[in-house]
Order: C-alpha cells, then structure tokens, then sequence
C-alpha cells in the first residue's frame, strides 16, 4: 500500500484548501482503490470541503475535528487540515457510519453496520480504522462497548483508532464519513487483502496519586460504589473536584488507571477519564467502561515522561521500518489529549521524537485525541487485544 500526508494551515476558503491539498499530490500515482483519512479543526467547514475533495479524488473519506495534528515531515501542526491518502491495487476498502450510538443501540448498531461493509469485500478484513464521539452524559455508550463490538463481528479484527477531539470545549467534536457528519456515529473502514498492520503503544505514567480502591458495583462505564462506599464519596475522602456534574475538564490531567486480570491470565492497565459525576446516585461515568473487581488508581503525567515514552516508542517503530526492507511505508498516530497538556509550553515534543527520522519515502499522520483505539499485546499469553485508552500515544504502521 503506498500513501501520501497532505496539509495545508487555511481552513476558511474550502475551494482553496481543496486546490492547495491536490497540488501537494504531484506525480504520486493513485491506484484502483483508495481510501482519505482526514482531520479538520473544529471550525472547518467540513461539508463543503468534502464536496470539493469528491471534485478531485474518487474515493471514500473518513474522519473527525481534531485539537492539533501530527505530521511526518511538519511535525506538530497546531491548526489547519490534514489528510492520508491511501492507495493500492491489492487491497479493498469498504467504508461507512452506524447512526447515533447510545448505551441501548450501541451493540447493534456496530454489527449491523460491520456485516453490511463487509459484504461489500471480496475476503475478511485484516484491519478495522474507526473514529466515534465520546460520552457526555449516561446515556452514551462507553468507547469499549463500540470497540468490543467491532471486534466480535470481525472475529478479533484489529482496530485502530480515535475519539474525536476540539479545542478543550467538549462540544465542538464530530466524526465524518463521506458527506455524512455526526457526534455519536462510529466510522469504519474496513480493508481487505494485502496488508499486515503491526501496533506500539506506550503511556507516560510512573508516578500515582493516593487514591486506589477495588471497584464493587459498576455498571458499563458508571462506577457506583469503590470499596464500601459511593463513588462521590471516595472522591470526597481524597480531596478530589465533587461540586460538579459535567467534570471532563477538571480531571483530564489526572487519568484513573484499571487494572484488571483477563480469563487468559494476562494482565492489562488502560487509562479512563472521568467524564460525568451524579450527585443522586453518588456514580461517577468515565470514557471507557470499568468493570467491578477491577482497581482504580490516578495517575499523575508529566512532561519528561510523555517526552521519554514517545521517543522510545518511534525507536521501536524506526527499528521495525529499517527491518521490514520497504514493507511499510505508512504510520498513523493518536496520542492523548492528556499527553498534550502535559508537554504545556512544549507542543512539539512528541513530534520532535520522530521529526527528520523517518525514511523519506514514509508517511505519518495522527492527532491528539480524547481517547485511543489500538490492540495490545498480553503480558502472559503474548495475544493481542483490542482496548480503548485514555493516556497512551500508539503508532500503527501499514
């Protein structure tokens, strides 16, 4: 599969983003099937730029708003629109949105909509890319409900993938397929044939706050009840923000941490935010879903360590491209929002760890998110799982 990063920093004249991103194309040579991978900012006017990108390129577009971008040659690209080219001969792509996702729809609407895009392929899947919104009161599904749900109609197909993102507002994020925008819909792409993606991901935190106790009554991504009191009640007893409802904001710096054994033996660790408190109930709602008998912890990032960690990450990713002898040429990036407001004055650090690294012909697209979608591997059994995160950066490379 061969790709090429296009970006361009206007976002007010589609017609002209249109013209400038199709002149960065040059001699690069699209081939019988392709797939656009876009990320805009917020205030783009994503509709009419689809329509002038269907102008130039005859192909499928994916995507969602984005708070800040990573490209391979530009590096940390703080506004503006970015795309991924995608092309090859021997590999299909088959593209498309579910409606609205709810915490009653969800499983549903997932697999009906996989089943149908994969009927459109000539073989399995090998790989799923997919962006979704994120959950802003109880009744949105978590983020591993719509992963999980991915996974089981693709028979354990990786997924790779985001939650969209804007600028720190909380509601300016949308995912888009085609002409199609939405907030709570999930994309897909689903391809086919030649391809063997592989997955880094890495996360920054060694250092954890007081607060550790065992989940003991949790529904999806609400937590009721941590040890032998309510969830409100341990934040209480730590000192921690309780005078709100909506509490995205105050603790997107400071992830909670689960841990949690599988049936397989292996043990995983993945970020959840705290998105939404209930005074009533005494529950707390998170990004991802948290199952009882699970531990939560918080976890304190710092610069250094986001720093350290991405940097250790692209001398993996390097080391596997100068291995593969020219097998991979595309890399695709999301890293945490909380990784973003960790490097504070420094927004390029994550950047700067691959900047002037990569091989020439490679390209590198990605953007900082409200929550990562990337397999990991078991620490016991060496199988890989799909998992929604919260404080990681992960690579895939294709």
């Amino acid at each position: 599969m061969k790709s090429i990063e296009l970006y361009t920093e206007e976002i007010d004249d589609m017609e002209e983003v249109a013209e400038e991103l199709f002149s960065q194309m040059g001699r690069f040579e699209i081939q019988k099937n392709s797939l656009i991978i876009v990320f805009v900012e917020e205030d783009a006017d994503y509709p009419e730029l689809y329509r002038m990108l269907s102008e130039r390129f005859n192909c499928p577009v994916i995507g969602c708003t984005a708070m800040a971008m990573l490209m391979g040659k530009k590096g940390y690209c703080g506004v503006g629109i970015s795309l991924l080219v995608l092309t090859a001969d021997d590999c299909e792509f088959s593209v498309g949105m579910t409606e609205e996702l709810n915490s009653e729809n969800c499983e549903e609407e997932v697999t009906k909509t996989y089943k149908e895009l994969r009927a459109k392929l000539s073989s399995e899947p090998k790989l799923v890319i997919s962006y979704g919104g994120m959950i802003m009161d109880e009744t949105h599904a978590p983020a591993d409900t719509v992963v999980n749900a991915i996974g089981a109609a693709g028979n354990g197909v990786p997924v790779y993938g985001a939650l969209a993102s804007d600028g720190f507002t909380f509601d300016g994020f949308r995912i888009f397929c085609n002409g199609q925008v939405s907030r709570n819909g999930q994309v897909m792409a689903l391809i086919a044939g030649n391809i063997e993606p592989k997955f880094v991901s890495v996360n920054s935190i060694s250092n954890r706050a007081s607060f550790s106790y065992a989940v003991t009554e949790a529904i999806r991504n609400q937590v009721l009840r941590v040890g032998n009191v309510s969830f409100i009640e341990a934040l209480k007893r730590e000192d921690m923000l309780v005078v709100k409802e909506k509490v995205i904001g105050d603790y997107i710096l400071s992830p909670f941490l689960l841990k949690m054994t599988l049936e397989s033996g292996d043990s995983v660790e993945v970020g959840r935010v705290l998105s939404v408190l209930n005074h009533e109930t005494g529950a707390g709602s998170f990004l991802g879903a948290v199952p009882e008998g699970a531990n939560l912890s918080v976890g304190i990032i710092g610069r250094l360590e986001v720093q350290e960690t991405v940097k250790a990450a692209f001398d993996r990713v390097l080391k596997e491209l100068n291995d593969s002898e020219g097998k991979y040429h595309t890399l695709l990036c999301n890293s945490c929002a909380t990784r973003f407001l960790a490097l504070a004055s420094n927004p390029t650090g994550e950047a700067d760890a691959y900047k002037g690294r990569l091989p020439e012909d490679c390209s590198l697209i990605g953007f900082y998110t409200y929550g990562e979608i990337c397999p990991m591997t078991g620490n016991k059994t060496g199988k890989s799982y799909n998992f929604f995160h919260n404080y990681t950066f992960t690579i895939m490379m294709i």
